[in-house]
């Protein structure tokens, strides 16, 4: 009838079973390195490209900072010739050229000091206070950022202020009917 197994045809399925196993090892370790090679390949074509869109961008970043330096120049001018109207639309131009780079912080804290300029017919405190809190939130490493803060704490003082007389009035008008 059956006969046990010789332990050499055990030994033989074995061999053939662990020789299975280590091809498709082997497949799985060769489609891995084909898939690394073309990953390397794809950066290094993307570290070719970089070089080029960076200096793209740096030239574009520097002629954008530079027409921002210009409108800034021009805000800082009309600010001591008194326009703050001028000088709200000159920082809007530098600040839309700039974008997140400098003069970005400039332009807002120049924006900020034209909104409560002494000669400015619309003198609108909340949108100085905005803008210089936009500075600080946006750009808390600028040298401008401490001036700023402090700006807005005195700005945001007299606006209290301003409510508080606001509300003596009415309780006179109220007392006196």
């Amino acid at each position: 009838m059956g006969r046990e197994r010789a332990r050499t045809g055990q030994l033989v399925h074995f061999c053939i079973a662990c020789i299975a196993l280590l091809l498709l090892a082997g497949c799985a370790v060769v489609h891995e390195a084909v898939r690394d090679d073309a990953r390397e390949e794809q950066r290094a074509e993307t570290a070719a490209r970089k070089p080029r869109q960076r200096a793209d961008e740096r030239e574009s970043k520097g002629e954008q900072g530079r027409a921002a330096a210009a409108h800034l120049q021009s805000a800082r001018k009309l600010l001591v010739q008194g326009d703050p109207e001028g000088v709200l639309r000159e920082s809007q131009k530098a600040l839309t050229l700039a974008g997140k780079n400098p003069p970005a912080d400039e332009a807002l804290f120049t924006m900020g000091l034209a909104f409560v300029h002494y000669k400015s017919s619309h003198r609108d405190y909340k949108q100085s206070i905005d803008a210089f809190r936009r500075l600080v939130r946006e750009y808390p490493q600028s040298p401008l950022a401490e001036q700023a803060r402090i700006w807005a704490g005195v700005l945001q003082v007299i606006e209290q202020s301003k409510q508080v007389d606001i509300e003596i009035e009415e309780m006179k008008k109220e007392l006196n009917r």
